[in-house]
């Protein structure tokens, strides 16, 4: 290009004035482009026409021989935007002195970048850089109404653009998100973005709950609501990890055999921990560390596949808390540790499977992190909230007819939610109907001592670590909000405080009772729950903390953060079928009044049937984890076969005294999970696992969670047929079958009841599911 040599200097200035200004410069170029062509110095078609030409004329220089084919269309998009931007200083430098490109300068940086309509569709926002496409979006965004409306196709498509970018690329959620997500929340979301991809599942789908309540909800909810203070780091940043600390080779781990999978996770876990981060990620750390200040942190997971619509991934993943307590340097390591940790989880053997059994082996699962400040309040030295837990909108599994199922539930605990979400230790959280808040499951006061929280999960802020510990070390009258989170038992009744003065706190028992009578507690997050089923289309689960305060004029007034949202799992709705009248006694099966949903269960031809006996009795945990490989092995074995499994205890257990410890993976083709307690149990009582992580996933995977409880005299058990009849295990496992005999067994229902049929029928109104045989028929081929 030529050009006159009295503008080079008044060019090298305008272009050195606009490198000062890299966010605005592009709605300065804009308002420059528009005052050439408003003065007649070029024509935008000629001023576009000349952009190509000098497109193709460089990239004939930088030794393209078909310039029109050879390079890529982000690339060709790119090229164009930097030679428009050349062209627009040079057309100016030759058309305008100095300082009216101040006054350009001045007028944008007074009205703080409201841009001028010209170049609006200029670019195209699929191949555009970020940059330009916040610049066009907020453009339009911020014009006056009757001017946008013919601009919101564009803004559309450039907050779809923004949404895939930054959050997620999961259509049913894109088609949710682009009609609440303003251009202003999508840059909040960038700012407070570490790395480059996107935030992931877990942060898209708290921020879209809350961006609908702060639309929807009325004055008095809306007040009511929080979102923890966020930050995020970008999915790509996975792979900058991989590969500087080389652990690429692990990238195929997804394809290995589940032996491997499992033979090789210490290993991958131990290098994760090993990793270093890129010098300006660490920087950026160190600045979002100094900004929140000593409080405590939770580093959450936040793929790109989590809690996505029929995909929850609740509880692959791990989340792990940073007390923050300690130097800049001491907190910096523990957060860079809890990253690593996090992004080990990637691998986890029960991630994997489960992503192979849901067919997403395939895709490019992408870990994001959501950093948050972790809500709660001081407590004696401890850090903990007044009460968290998990939502649903729909409540599957009724304790009462008189249960609205639309109206939700709740799994509320005191402490940090962790306790309402697994299944952990001999432990019970409460149980809320939020259409009938204070109706029990049982009301004696034997179950209600026997079913409330023993345990409470808090942040020691002087030891610098998260603990577990028993309610009563801190529940006490210097708490506050005791008369909200406990009852103190006396004379064989539970009553309410009336003030915090305990005389024996060894009678306090977390029951909520008060927050759920005497606060509107409940009815908010009813409220909640319908507001975002509505919006989603689809019924939701969500995370939450709560807070109660006294007003000064005595009232309680409740806060509610929102943690988490996603879809909520859910069993495929079927036709109810009534449980026949006519059953013989010996052709019953099981029968359990112990909280059941609606469903069926047609020919079921095969039970897997654990012996309480024989679990208990084995001697090591090595000898479980055998057995728990084992029922792997069947589960995989029967895949396309109709079973079920019944066994002690709570499945899916943590702890390996209390139940069988199965994940996902190992029983996943399975149609229902029946667990024994009470008389065959000794002391462990039944616990529904409504709401938990495993739960979630038996419903994903339509499998039916039953309980029978030995204690209760209506329960059935035909010990006849799980002791008695035939087992066929040595046919799937002959080189193992003898020593598990005495634990596990396997009974072909065909094969030991020659022409007949096991069916369960589950009656949610009647409250009661029943498994039984029909003699002289042929199996079903539904």
């Amino acid at each position: 290009m030529s050009m006159p040599s009295a503008p080079k200097e008044l060019l090298l200035r305008i272009i050195l004035t606009l490198n000062q200004y890299p966010l605005l410069n592009a709605r300065m170029r804009m308002r420059m482009r528009r005052m050439l062509f408003d003065r007649g110095s070029i024509k935008p078609a000629d001023f576009e026409a000349e952009v190509r030409t000098n497109a193709i004329e460089s990239q004939i220089r930088e030794g393209m021989h078909d310039p029109l084919a050879e390079e890529p269309p982000e690339a060709w998009e790119q090229r164009l935007n930097i030679v428009r931007e050349q062209l627009t200083d040079y057309y100016f430098s030759l058309s305008y002195n100095f300082d009216t490109f101040e006054g350009v300068v001045r007028d944008l940086l007074k009205e703080r970048g409201v841009p001028e309509q010209e170049g609006l569709l200029s670019i195209n926002p699929e191949l555009a850089p970020t940059d330009l496409i916040f610049e066009q979006a907020m453009t339009i965004e911020r014009m006056p109404e009757g001017e946008r409306a013919r601009h919101e196709a564009r803004l559309s498509e450039s907050k779809v653009v923004l949404i895939r970018m930054l959050i997620s690329d999961q259509l049913r959620y894109i088609n949710i998100a682009k009609e609440w997500f303003t251009i202003s929340d999508l840059a909040e979301i960038r700012r407070r973005k570490i790395g480059y991809g996107k935030i992931g599942g877990k942060a898209a789908g708290m921020l879209l709950a809350a961006r609908i309540l702060k639309e929807v909800a009325d004055e008095p909810l809306r007040s009511k609501l929080r979102v923890p203070e966020s930050y995020f780091i970008g999915s790509d940043m996975l792979y900058t990890y991989l590969s500087i600390n080389n652990l690429v080779h692990w990238n195929d781990q997804k394809y290995k055999p589940e032996d491997q999978m499992r033979a090789e996770y210490p290993q991958i876990q131990a290098d994760f921990l090993a990793g270093e981060f890129p010098p300006d990620v660490l920087v950026r750390l160190e600045g979002m560390l100094d900004a929140i200040g000593p409080q405590p942190l939770i580093v959450r997971s936040s793929s790109l596949l989590e809690d996505n619509f029929g995909t929850s991934f609740a509880g692959k993943y791990e989340s792990i808390f940073c007390p923050n307590q300690g130097t800049p340097q001491e907190n910096l390591r523990a957060l860079t540790q809890a990253i690593a940790t996090v992004y080990s989880t990637v691998f986890n053997p029960n991630a994997l499977v489960y992503r192979r059994s849901k067919g997403l082996q395939d895709y490019d699962e992408r870990m994001a992190l959501l950093i948050q400040v972790v809500e709660g309040e001081k407590v004696n030295g401890y850090y903990l909230p007044q009460a968290a837990g998990v939502a649903f909108s729909r409540n599957l599994y009724r304790w009462s007819p008189q249960i609205r199922r639309e109206d939700g539930f709740l799994r509320l605990v005191w402490g940090m939610g962790t306790r309402a979400v697994d299944r952990v230790g001999n432990d019970y959280p409460r149980l809320v109907a939020l259409s009938h808040p204070t109706l029990r499951p049982s009301t004696s006061v034997n179950a209600i001592r026997r079913y409330s929280q023993q345990y409470v999960d808090v942040i020691d802020l002087k030891s610098n670590t998260f603990l577990t510990l028993p309610t009563r070390e801190i529940l006490n009258s210097n708490y506050d909000p005791l008369r909200y989170i406990a009852q103190v038992e006396q004379d064989g009744f539970f009553s309410s405080l009336r003030t915090n003065i305990v005389d024996d706190p060894r009678n306090l028992y977390v029951t909520f009772e008060d927050l759920l009578r005497r606060t509107p507690f409940a009815e908010y997050m009813r409220q909640i729950l319908h507001i975002l089923e509505h919006n989603y289309h689809a019924p939701v689960d969500m995370e939450f903390v709560a807070n109660v305060k006294q007003t000064p004029e005595g009232r309680p007034d409740v806060t509610i953060s929102i943690l988490q949202c996603r879809p909520q799992s859910y069993l495929i709705e079927s036709e109810q079928i009534g449980i026949p009248t006519d059953l013989k006694p010996e052709d019953i099966v099981f029968s359990t009044r112990f909280i059941v949903p609606r469903g069926q269960i047609r020919d079921v031809e095969y039970v897997l049937f654990v012996s309480p006996a024989g679990y208990f009795q084995l001697e090591s945990e090595s000898a479980r984890n055998e057995l728990v490989r084992t029922i792997g092995q069947i589960n995989a074995a029967l895949a396309g076969k109709t079973f079920i499994c019944v066994g002690p205890g709570r499945w899916g257990t943590s702890n390996a005294d209390l139940g069988v410890p199965v994940n996902y993976g190992d029983i996943y083709n399975a149609r229902s999970l029946v667990e024994i307690s009470g008389e065959l149990m000794g002391s462990i009582a039944p616990e529904p696992s409504l709401g938990t992580h495993f739960f979630q996933d038996l419903l994903e995977a339509q499998i039916y969670p039953l309980a029978l409880d030995m204690n209760d005299e209506r329960t059935i058990l035909n010990k006849e047929f799980f002791y008695d009849m035939p087992s066929c295990l040595a046919e799937f496992i002959p080189g193992e079958a003898e020593q598990l005999a005495d634990a596990l067994r396997l009974i072909d229902v065909h094969a030991v009841l020659p022409g007949c049929q096991m069916d369960i029928v589950m009656d949610d109104d009647e409250g009661q599911a029943v498994g039984y045989v029909i003699r002289g028929k042929t199996p079903s081929t539904d």
